[in-house]
């Protein structure tokens, strides 16, 4: 008897069924917390602590499958304990290790509940897009000052909606926009309205935060996914759908913006935003120019210098995050970093194209992952919740595959 008709023959107990129950909405409310992290601690650090501790205690098992991606997050953690043993000055160098523990304990909680139930990937998604839905229409009626107070969710005339920073709210909504586009080519006619409505909203808002990091993350993202589900569906029928459908939103996506430029206040900033390299990028200490000495500077220090310590001696942070892991993890930390980041795009490569349930949520989080590390080079994603998140999505499908092909060979799965 395989493991999931062991299941299934096992009797059904109501209590325990109501606790798994209310636990999976707990990580659903917990993942719609993550787009609200107006101030730090957030709630969804004060959620997630909780749970986690709980589900653990509870029986929640860190499988083989798993267990390389805490490995490596603890090593990379290791990284940055070591690299504050340079620092003359601790200040608040302590307390950004324990977050970034945090956050790797995030990933792996993420991937082993994954694991544990394939049905709580649609619940994740599905919180994730009410949270960029919300956060989105938050950030554009800032942007428009649609009410009084409502500048605070903004920064610098950008729409940051619950964040702190343009530059993570318009990265957090890419996942839930291809999860959306995605329903659109392989969905219900019916469900379209609604799907609709939330991708513009969310695409709005990506747009409205000027962030020229997530705006080509956008359309990588999108572009990329249309690829894969070309190459993936081999219908003739199903793949003129989805040229079609693509065509039409990229028409429609096109008047949105258009539209969005007859305002001067947008049209200003867009074509400000719109050039390659901005004054803060170039010249004498500018954003390039702080990555080439930082790099140097990391060949004399091989355990980092610490972190939020680079600030101190420049105008600005890294902006990069492989020079942020060799200043805050030291080359430990760096080659770490690495080798988890390689590790889970093969992952997802190898089962990209499986006819699995859980094949479109890999798929959106491996492209995402792709994307933002190509941001990476021009932008520091460290402590990004949502990064997180989709290390833990890949990390718990390539654990689902596992156990599926472990199922099959015992006879317990048809091919």
């Amino acid at each position: 008897m395989s493991a999931i008709e062991a299941h299934h023959a096992a009797p059904f107990r109501p209590h325990a069924a109501a606790l798994t129950l209310f636990g999976s909405a707990m990580v659903g409310f917990g993942v719609f917390l993550s787009g609200f992290v107006i101030s730090e601690p957030a709630p969804y650090e004060l959620l997630m602590v909780g749970q986690i501790a709980v589900w653990f205690l509870l029986g929640l098992k860190i499988s083989r499958h798993v267990a390389p991606l805490l490995a490596l997050l603890l090593v990379f953690n290791v990284g940055g304990m070591l690299s504050l043993t340079v620092m003359s000055d601790l200040g608040d160098g302590p307390m950004y290790i324990a977050v970034s523990l945090f956050l790797a304990l995030t990933s792996v909680f993420y991937a082993a509940i994954i694991e544990d139930g394939q049905q709580r990937l649609r619940l994740i998604f599905r919180a994730w897009v009410a949270a960029a839905v919300i956060t989105s229409m938050l950030g554009i009626l800032g942007y428009f000052h649609a009410f009084p107070g409502s500048e605070v969710f903004t920064l610098y005339d950008r729409a940051k909606g619950a964040f702190q920073d343009p530059n993570v709210f318009g990265p957090f909504l890419i996942a839930p926009s291809l999860y959306l586009m995605h329903g659109l080519l392989t969905g219900r006619l019916i469900e379209a309205p609604f799907k609709v409505a939330g991708l513009l909203i969310i695409a709005l808002g990506v747009f409205l935060s000027f962030s020229r990091a997530a705006w080509a993350l956008f359309l990588f993202s999108a572009v990329a996914m249309v690829f894969i589900l070309l190459l993936k569906e081999r219908t003739g029928a199903f793949r003129m759908k989805i040229l079609f459908l693509s065509l039409t939103a990229m028409v429609l996506m096109v008047v949105v913006l258009v539209i969005a430029l007859q305002f001067e206040q947008v049209n200003s900033l867009f074509f400000n935003r719109t050039q390659l390299v901005q004054d803060y990028d170039g010249g004498h200490l500018g954003r390039f120019d702080r990555h080439r000495i930082g790099f140097l500077m990391s060949m004399e220090h091989p355990l980092g210098i610490g972190p939020m310590t680079f600030s101190r001696i420049f105008p600005e942070d890294e902006h990069n995050i492989w020079l942020k892991s060799l200043t805050t993890y030291g080359w430990l930390g760096f080659v770490t970093y690495i080798t988890m980041l390689l590790w889970t795009l093969w992952i997802g490569f190898k089962l990209l194209l499986r006819d699995r349930p859980w094949q479109p949520y890999l798929m959106i989080a491996w492209i995402v992952i792709i994307g933002h590390s190509a941001i990476g080079n021009v932008i520091d994603t460290d402590h990004w919740r949502h990064f997180y998140l989709l290390l833990g999505i890949v990390w718990g499908c390539g654990a689902l595959e596992n156990r599926w092909q472990k199922d099959r060979s015992r006879g317990g799965l048809a091919a």
